[in-house]
């Protein structure tokens, strides 16, 4: 398994079949930071959404009503987004979310466009930035992908998650999973079998990711 982990994400990191797209979610950015940092010069594209996505929206100017902020990373976030117009590559954050007024299972669920109202807090990426990630992947030989796109574990805000390993899973990409929450959501929706590697190393293939 070690020596697995190390041939899949070492050759996603030194040789990787291009072009090579990375999808990142989760709630923080703070997790991703140094990832995003050592392969921002390294891929060819960077997908993110989940959590996440909202410090860098704001970080745009964006209003992101009541979701997910980390305050204190607004000024990084924006820095991540310079550094990648400086190497010319391409982050690509959602257009469209799915908000509710509270997470609950049954909460009353809206789709809205870039900008997320007051009050309303966003779940999960929206059917447009389905699309948009769809159109972006399809052309990837490889795909390195940690954390869920939305709140994966409740029904009705997995959708993003659910369609986008859907998609991934059917490409004759190398796709590697981080493991965690994105191994459990891709366990959730039956795709282990179709993904060629999902990771095992939890927090470690995160730092190996880092470069450490």
């Amino acid at each position: 398994l070690l020596e697995k982990e190390i041939r899949y994400l070492g050759n996603a990191i030194h040789n990787p079949q291009r072009p090579f797209m990375v999808i990142l979610g989760g709630a923080k950015v703070s997790d991703k930071i140094a990832v995003i940092e050592n392969l921002l010069p390294k891929a060819d594209a960077i997908l993110i959404g989940g959590g996440m996505s909202y410090t860098f929206l704001k970080a745009q100017g964006k209003p992101i009503g009541n979701s997910k902020l980390e305050k204190d990373k607004i000024d990084l976030a924006k820095g991540i987004l310079d550094k990648a117009e400086a190497f010319k590559k391409e982050i690509l954050l959602p257009i469209d979310h799915l908000v509710v007024d509270s997470i609950a299972p049954n909460a009353k669920i809206d789709i809205v466009g870039e900008n997320i109202p007051e009050g309303k807090l966003a779940v999960d990426i929206g059917p447009k930035t389905i699309a948009l990630f769809k159109e972006k992947l399809k052309s990837a030989q490889t795909i390195v992908w940690n954390g869920p796109l939305g709140i994966f574990e409740m029904q009705p805000f997995s959708k993003g998650t659910e369609e986008v390993a859907k998609f991934i899973s059917d490409l004759k990409a190398t796709t590697i999973i981080g493991g965690g929450d994105t191994a459990a959501a891709v366990a959730k929706f039956k795709l282990e079998d179709r993904m060629s590697h999902i990771s095992t190393g939890g927090g470690a293939s995160l730092e190996f990711l880092e470069g450490k």
